[in-house]
């Protein structure tokens, strides 16, 4: 990856129309979240939970450090019944088909009245989201040739932004629609399945990658296939960076985003807490917060090309823990708006660079041979901080008896071990 592009070269890559599938299959990466995350919070904590029980709900999140184990089988494999589409294709339809009778069940159901059953519903959606990832992923990885590895960032950035429209907007409808009189979250979340049947259309529409087209399906045996697609992906992975690189990439991968975990999980708590709206929240938090990632997203991908995803990480690692004590701002002074939106922008900002350059960053350390498995594992791992780790946040603030300043000063405290890690691991990555 070359940091002499001028930048020109570097916008005359977006001219790559499979750069517009990116950003689409982003949105539908990050739209789940949304179903089980910031909507599923509000109307939680509407419902009365506990700040400790809301922050073990998001246990369910769980599954996504975890897809990585069945990973392979979406790179041997397709869904029987929808072959015809392709390897890729067809686990997206599968899972968005899934995805789609699960969000009209969990419209039915009422958090106050019966807990498991809304969490048995979001775990599913959770599970066909983190499946689909998977293909996505791939699917966005597989679209370029090996002689595109430059395009790795600018691919980043589209997948990002895609994931942050799919999140935000969605996300602003629901809580927006919510304050509304006459309307229930039953209401919202049917809304919110329309989404999902535009996302349908969406993958029909698609092409499927050429180098998913050509790889073999269906392995041998049972325990080749065990072999090519489980065991292979992990010994090349640390015979590639030898086994205390690849342990220490491992780790780094693991610690990198926990403090803005164990934000993200609080945030809209701590939003309603304080005394902001849903309105409020879908204005500030999703609706400017969205236009902020969508344009620094690519700034992003142009200064990580610039500087090289290593020092991009250190960098963003670095802003991502100064914005965390802009929040202990908002604790301190109450709900005002004017503080809200500039934090909320430089919290996108933030969010945005170090997002941008971690995807680069596991896109890179990522084999083609296993493309689905090593990137999934790589992502799973990050995501195992976000979901085990930061399902303790609510317990973090009850234990602090609900001192927000101080439970953001220590989410800005968690960046440094990663940051530590990889100033380690600088003088080993060729980026």
């Amino acid at each position: 990856m070359s940091n002499s592009m001028t930048l020109k070269e570097y916008f005359l890559l977006y001219k790559d129309k499979r750069l517009l599938n990116v950003f689409v299959l982003g949105m539908l990466s990050g739209f789940p979240w949304v179903l089980i995350g910031s909507a599923m919070t509000a109307w939680l904590q509407e419902a009365g939970l506990t700040r400790s029980a809301i922050g073990f709900f998001g246990s369910i999140f769980v599954v996504y450090a975890f897809n990585f184990l069945w990973a392979p089988f979406l790179d041997a494999y397709k869904v029987p019944l929808l072959s015809a589409f392709g390897r890729r294709r067809s686990w997206l339809l599968s899972m968005q088909l899934l995805m789609l009778m699960l969000v009209l069940g969990i419209a039915f159901t009422d958090p106050s009245v019966s807990l498991l059953w809304t969490s048995v519903l979001a775990l599913g959606i959770a599970i066909a989201s983190a499946t689909q990832d998977i293909a996505i992923d791939a699917y966005r990885i597989e679209i370029m040739s090996e002689e595109e590895k430059h395009k790795i960032p600018a691919g980043a950035a589209m997948a990002t932004s895609g994931w942050w429209t799919g999140y935000s907007l969605p996300g602003a409808v629901a809580l927006i629609l919510s304050d509304q009189a006459g309307i229930e979250w039953k209401h919202v979340y049917l809304v919110l399945a329309l989404f999902i049947v535009a996302s349908i259309a969406f993958v029909f529409w698609i092409k499927e990658p050429k180098s998913a087209i050509k790889h073999k399906s269906v392995a041998p045996n049972v325990f080749e296939s065990i072999a090519n697609t489980v065991v292979n992906p992990i010994i090349e992975f640390f015979q590639r960076n030898g086994f205390k690189i690849a342990l220490m990439l491992l780790l780094f991968v693991f610690l990198f985003k926990i403090g803005e975990a164990f934000l993200g999980r609080m945030s809209i708590v701590f939003y309603k807490e304080v005394g902001f709206s849903n309105t409020d929240i879908g204005i500030y938090s999703k609706m400017i917060g969205w236009w902020v990632i969508i344009i620094f997203s690519f700034i992003a991908s142009g200064l990580n090309i610039r500087f090289g995803i290593v020092k991009g990480l250190m960098i963003s690692g670095i802003a991502m823990a100064a914005t965390n004590l802009m929040f202990t701002w908002i604790a301190l002074i109450g709900p005002n708006t004017s503080l809200f939106a500039a934090t909320i922008i430089v919290d996108n900002f933030t969010a945005s660079f170090a997002t941008v350059a971690f995807v680069s960053f596991i896109s890179h350390l990522t084999n083609r041979a296993y493309t689905a498995t090593q990137y999934a594992l790589l992502a799973s791992l990050g995501n195992l901080g976000r979901t085990t780790l930061a399902s303790f946040s609510g317990v973090l603030v009850d234990a602090l008896n609900g001192n927000w300043a101080l439970f953001f000063v220590i989410t800005a405290l968690m960046v440094i071990p990663g940051l530590v890690l990889l100033s380690l691991l600088s003088k080993r990555i060729n980026d």
